[in-house]
């Protein structure tokens, strides 16, 4: 039972608003044996592993709602948005009438004394001081209704021994309410000392308290709501209908209805509504949202479509491959929600403070209350610091400062086909020193091109030999002939009845093919292929041996082409490396890093591509199993290693790496063995996801900071230990409640600088 597979499951955990909350429900469930689970703030998702045969989401749910939180399964996206919407709402009801109610107890309270403002004659301090109280208590009541949650969860966790923030808000909002009830009762039980006890009042600091921290949370559930906008434009990409052709009539259905092998049309400005491969027309799409690719990419009969991409200006139609879960936009979805979902290394330092932070501050400020009445301070103003250290402390910003810039982090890579598959692979990539390039498909194109056609025949043109040539490949399916017929195509434009009449067409393996084909009225046998099928026919190869070296040097490879014993021609293909790829390397030197090629090919040809590339150091003749050898060599050296590999053969060298890097995955983005999956082919996207990580990592350090220093100097200055010691300032509650309100909205708000992140 103990070896059974554990199953991961995510769900959407409620009732959170501060780091102590997260961390209570993480405790609760990890002390539960089999249960292994990670609580994210920021997304309020909780992701458990569990064996199935011991747990399910019924008691799972149960041992969240024991430690005083909800928990809900297979919550749609379309139902977050509303339950968000829905929270916001209630949010904004109650701080409205919060509000309404706090700018009379506050002229009431303060305006009269402190600003000389006029107040109705039957309220006066002096004259009527027991109205003075109970107008005050009028006001404050429907205050502390629409704070209530914070009292009804604060309190209920100290009880659970799990205090968070609401109970710091619970215990300064309720002592300065309690106190204020006892001098409103006192008042009326002794009359003539009525004034005194009238202005001995908190009514206005326990309801403005409430009202600023109200304020303080609907800003930062709007702010935390920015934060997943990646997630929400992915999602906006999915239609929610397709044009079918059922029984040869076009047909309007739901989504959800399409079914794998169904034929599809998308008209001129429609989106794609799943992936597919087409069948007819030809268009050009925009794939921007999903690739980062800002062009629109040519789509012709047999290529590719994927889902949630836009028709641009032609119609096509298209037979669905992939539906529902398994498309590319579901799997990205998948990969940044997990990613959203995940921690970093970085964040347990601040959760590890957060689950010692409220108990401390109570601490404090119980200290702080105690030792100023001690010192002859007076109840009042007791009360006063004892309330500004409960009220200014703000574990919420310490919650908030990894996840959230992990978030927009992580929506920034994927708006720009940079999927980051965890918290600590967007954290530790900022680390690498070495970058371990595969070479075929990574630095290069990965297909053969056309690179050179020397002619050396007096009888036939060059354009002619090409002719004759393209006419013999397109009978072969071996890549490079394929290659020299692109090629050849591409720099002439032959018709279909131009081509030459080929027969007997005979490929041999390791050597070339031979062909008989009529030119001009006469059969004659042409081959091409190396050296060996040449020596076959004694066919002199002298004329072209000082073109084949010079190929060979450079990587290329070279095939004789004979008609009858004559040689006419030398052809070589080659893997071409990308456009990028040497601008790519360029600024990963800039940025001091060491690149590695590590490929299977020939000394040779790896150190001429290298050149090109500008590659420091080749480790070449490796086999696809030693890869993942060579990068822990490197490892054991003290190196910081990325390996970046198309993640097919590449696997174990991409999960021995300490980052693995999946490039040009195209449709493909769910490669188990890569901590980041590249959707485009370009060596560009490895310094963009390089630049992400540094600059997510210097915004957490910077959240992280101020989280840190708010409370550092904010917790102090509340105790009054500046004001008794230097005469400094002294932290009035209400101020003490803004200063909170917004630490947490300024973390958020940096957080979201990243979005304007130039990769």
């Amino acid at each position: 039972m103990e070896n059974s597979e554990k199953t991961k499951k995510v769900y959407t955990v409620t009732g959170m608003n501060c780091a102590a909350c997260a961390l209570t429900v993480e405790k609760a469930v990890n002390k539960c044996d089999g249960l292994d689970a990670t609580v994210n703030l920021a997304t309020e998702k909780m992701t458990v592993n569990f064996d199935e045969n011991k747990y399910n989401f019924a008691k799972i749910r149960e041992i969240v709602e024991k430690s005083g939180y909800g928990l809900i399964e297979n919550v749609s996206e379309e139902e977050k948005v509303k339950m968000y919407q829905d929270k916001i709402k209630e949010m904004k009801k109650k701080l409205i009438l919060a509000i309404i109610f706090s700018v009379p107890l506050l002229y009431i309270s303060m305006g009269h004394h402190m600003m000389g403002a006029p107040v109705p004659r039957f309220l006066n301090h002096k004259e009527h001081p027991l109205n003075f109280a109970l107008a005050q208590l009028v006001f404050v009541i429907p205050i502390m209704y629409a704070g209530r949650d914070f009292f009804i969860h604060g309190i209920k966790n100290i009880f659970r021994k799990s205090p968070n923030m609401d109970s710091l808000i619970a215990m300064g909002s309720g002592a300065a309410l309690v106190y204020s009830l006892i001098s409103t009762a006192t008042a009326i039980l002794d009359p003539k000392n009525a004034h005194h006890y009238a202005m001995d009042l908190h009514y206005e600091s326990a309801g403005i308290i409430i009202t600023l921290i109200s304020l303080g949370k609907l800003l930062e559930a709007r702010t935390k709501g920015q934060t997943s906008s990646a997630i929400k434009k992915l999602i906006g990409l999915q239609p929610k209908k397709a044009k079918i052709i059922e029984n040869g009539v076009e047909k309007e259905v739901m989504i959800e209805n399409l079914s794998v092998g169904d034929i599809v049309v998308v008209k001129p400005g429609e989106k794609i509504a799943v992936d597919g491969i087409i069948t007819e027309g030809t268009t050009s799409v925009d794939e921007s949202m999903l690739t980062g690719e800002s062009l629109p990419v040519t789509k012709n009969v047999g290529d590719k479509v994927i889902g949630g991409s836009i028709n641009k200006n032609g119609s096509i139609k298209f037979e669905a491959t992939e539906i529902g879960k398994n498309t590319m936009l579901s799997q990205i979805i998948k990969l940044v929600e997990e990613a959203q979902g995940s921690k970093a290394p970085i964040s347990r330092m601040a959760d590890t403070v957060a689950g010692y932070f409220v108990p401390i501050v109570m601490g404090i400020a119980l200290v702080t209350g105690l030792a100023w009445y001690i010192f002859g301070a007076g109840l009042v103003t007791s009360l006063s610091f004892f309330i500004s250290v409960l009220v200014i402390a703000c574990p919420c910003a310490l919650g908030l400062a990894t996840p959230t810039s992990i978030m927009v982090g992580t929506g920034k890579g994927a708006e720009n086909g940079i999927l980051i598959k965890s918290g600590e692979a967007l954290e530790t990539t900022h680390k690498i020193k070495t970058v371990v390039f595969d070479k075929t498909g990574t630095i290069t194109e990965g297909k053969p091109v056309l690179t050179d056609f020397v002619a050396f025949s007096k009888n036939y043109s060059e354009k002619e030999l090409q002719k004759i040539a393209a006419s013999v490949e397109k009978k072969s399916e071996h890549p490079l002939a394929q290659a020299v017929v692109n090629g050849i195509l591409e720099k002439n434009e032959f018709l279909e009845n131009e081509f030459f009449d080929c027969e007997s067409f005979r490929a041999m393996p390791g050597y070339g093919i031979r062909v008989k084909v009529k030119i001009d009225g006469e059969v004659k046998e042409v081959q091409i292929g190396n050296k060996k099928l040449m020596d076959n026919r004694k066919i002199d190869t002298e004329i072209a041996q000082k073109d084949y070296n010079e190929f060979s040097g450079e990587g290329k490879t070279p095939m004789y082409m004979s008609i009858e014993k004559e040689l006419v021609a030398l052809v070589a293909v080659a893997d071409v490396i990308k456009k990028t790829s040497a601008d790519a390397i360029c600024e990963l030197h800039k940025m001091g890093i060491k690149t590695i090629m590590l490929t299977g090919d020939n000394e040779k040809t790896a150190k001429f591509i290298a050149k090109q590339a500008g590659i420091d150091e080749v480790i070449s003749d490796v086999l696809p199993h030693q890869k993942a050898s060579k990068i822990k060599e490197l490892q054991e050296n003290g190196e910081f290693v990325a390996m970046v590999g198309d993640g097919i053969n590449d696997s174990p060298a991409l999960a021995q790496a300490n980052v693995g890097i999946a490039i040009g995955s195209g449709t493909d983005v769910a490669i188990e063995s890569a901590d980041i999956v590249l959707i485009k082919n370009d060596l560009k996207d490895v310094v963009s996801a390089m630049k992400l990580s540094k600059a997510t990592i210097t915004n957490i350090k910077q959240n992280l900071f101020w989280a840190f220093f708010y409370n550092v100097i904010g917790i102090p200055i509340a105790t009054g230990i500046f004001y008794a010691l230097f005469n400094g300032p002294k932290l009035d509650p209400m101020i003490a409640a803004f200063a909170m309100s917004f630490s947490s909205v300024s973390v958020l708000a940096n957080a979201l600088r990243l979005k304007f992140l130039k990769l």
